[in-house]
């Protein structure tokens, strides 16, 4: 790839972005160490430009979606026919049921980006002749990310989006017509003739009987409906559907996932003309079509299902702190600015039975990006440019990058394992949907524990506390008891003895600041200095996070147990 790149046929894309630069290219050396940091400069000037005009769409935690279920089929008018029987019975198959919409929590997303605004079952089919009922309509799954808050919205809510149901949608199209032009509106809706004999079945006394117990079934269906908008649907989906198939279960499923939560049932399908024989009509020549779904106007809210939330004010290095965790496998960005990350990142840590977590590399191991890819390149080029660079294909050797133990050996060596959530930098006015505001708080709601991360090298990290402790506070009444711990992060200075012995110095007594400030302010919680970046401290912070969530993850088990008793 960096062979590539140094071509002379791609230096153009490379000319455009370096015009944008506060450099004067003309003047500048021409040397190739030069000419490869000028490069890189421009390439990632256009890849934050990229990330942060691409990065807030692709992240969505809240959402209005419409649905509705599938229509039935209609029913249908048709006679036997065959050689010898020129007039046989009424053979019109009922249609279909339309198909309804399931909503199944799933561990694989983890964004409502996937879902669309609105959603449409699946129509059943119509009935045919020869008594061939229409198929009913497939099931329309919407896989939607675990801990979705489904919630739907009232009349009020939904009038403002100009989204009607069925009924609503048909007196408006009725609206300004007359009496009888209503009526044969109405009727064309809800009834199918057999050809030339539409005319002759509305002066009948049994099509007047049907109609009138059409009528009397509909208007059941309304009542239903304001009964069922009483109680408006809500559901918390914070746990994944059980998939096994029991043993009773019918042939044919083989293993077929389970639907999920049922949002809106489908149409029922419209019934056949042999479902209107009787003794004195043996030639019914009408047929009933499909009723419509239901619909449901639903707000869809994502709270990130994480053991662990890091909270954090911008580059505070809660990124650099997740992937020193995880051993680079959570791709959280890492970068020099404020609002590096734009969306929830959340990675799982595993720790084995000797209190090593996958991913530990040891102390003093780099976890950043950036600088390790400037030592790379720049030993290449005192090695002779890039004769004897890496290609895709080929993984980079040596000590700092080898893990304790290889994923094989460590499926059998782990012991407990839990998540945590990298997320976006919290400022002051949050609470008020400042920043991100709202979209960071949202997803530190479900946490089981909470972990402040203050920058230990900023002039007072103890004001970085009582900020992120009061928007907390504010947004939710009881959230920042959650707090377990908090990191004081970039503690560089405190393990280098070669250092001038004032930056230590005055680096300890800002950490015994802050302790101090913890025990006035804060309560008992842990207050553990590391280097996210050069790994420094990281196996102690594993050690208290397993305890934290084990504490919780308990307490939570007897509440459940208690609630079922």
């Amino acid at each position: 790839m960096l062979r590539q790149s140094l071509q002379p046929g791609r230096w153009r894309p490379f000319a455009r972005s370096l015009s944008s630069l506060p450099i004067n290219v003309s003047t500048a050396p021409t040397t190739e160490e030069t000419t490869y940091s000028l490069k890189e400069l421009a390439r990632r000037k256009r890849k934050t430009e990229w990330k942060r005009r691409q990065g807030g769409q692709s992240f969505l935690d809240h959402l209005i979606v419409h649905v509705r279920a599938g229509k039935g089929g209609d029913g249908c008018v048709a006679f036997h026919r065959e050689l010898y029987k020129p007039f046989g019975p009424p053979s019109g198959g009922n249609g279909g049921r339309g198909g309804d919409v399931y909503f199944l929590p799933t561990h694989h997303l983890t964004t409502l980006s996937s879902v669309t605004p609105r959603i449409r079952g699946n129509q059943g089919s119509h009935g045919q002749g020869t008594w061939q009922g229409g198929r009913n309509g497939a099931p329309l799954v919407v896989k939607v990310p675990l801990g979705t808050v489904v919630r739907e919205l009232t009349k009020e809510e939904v009038a403002k989006y100009n989204f009607k149901d069925e009924w609503e949608a048909e007196e408006e199209a009725l609206a300004g017509l007359s009496p009888e032009e209503r009526l044969e509106k109405l009727r064309a809706k809800r009834w199918v003739h057999y050809p030339r004999y539409q005319d002759n079945n509305l002066k009948r006394a049994e099509f007047k009987e049907a109609e009138r117990i059409l009528w009397k079934e509909e208007r059941a269906r309304r009542i239903q409906r304001r009964r069922r908008a009483l109680n408006p649907l809500f559901l918390d989906l914070d746990t994944a559907v059980e998939t096994a198939l029991s043993d009773d279960s019918p042939l044919g499923l083989g293993n077929r996932e389970s639907l999920g939560h049922l949002i809106a049932s489908g149409g029922a399908g419209g019934l056949g003309n042999p479902n209107f024989l009787s003794t004195n009509h043996r030639s019914p020549k009408f047929a009933t079509r499909g009723h419509e779904g239901e619909f449901i106007t639903l707000s869809l809210e994502l709270k990130i299902l994480a053991d662990v939330g890091l909270v954090g004010m911008p580059n505070a290095g809660k990124s650099t702190l997740l992937r020193a965790l995880t051993g680079g496998r959570a791709k959280s960005e890492v970068a020099s600015y404020a609002f590096t990350t734009l969306n929830p990142v959340v990675g799982v840590i595993r720790v084995a039975n000797d209190g090593i977590f996958e991913g530990w590399r040891g102390e003093g191991v780099v976890h950043d990006e950036t600088q390790i890819e400037e030592e790379r390149h720049l030993e290449l080029m005192e090695q002779g440019a890039f004769a004897d660079s890496l290609t895709r294909n080929q993984k980079r050797t040596g000590a700092g990058h080898d893990t304790a133990y290889s994923g094989h050996d460590f499926d059998l060596l782990e012991e407990f394992r839990f998540t945590i959530a990298d997320n976006p930098g919290l400022i002051s006015r949050a609470s008020e949907d400042v920043g991100l505001g709202h979209s960071f708080l949202r997803s530190m709601e479900r946490s089981l524990a909470l972990v402040y991360v203050v920058d230990l090298s900023g002039p007072a990290p103890w004001d970085e506390l009582r900020v992120l402790r009061d928007e907390l506070e504010t947004y939710q009444h009881g959230m920042s008891a959650r707090a377990r711990m908090v990191i004081a992060n970039k503690a560089d200075l405190l393990g280098c003895d070669d250092q001038n012995p004032q930056l230590v110095e005055d680096a300890r007594r800002k950490l015994q600041r802050l302790v101090e400030f913890v025990e006035e302010e804060l309560g008992p919680l842990d207050v553990v200095p590391v280097s996210a970046k050069f790994s420094n401290n990281l196996t102690k912070v594993v050690g208290l996070m397993r305890g934290y969530v084990e504490d919780a993850r308990e307490e939570l088990k007897r509440s459940r147990e208690s609630k079922t008793e």
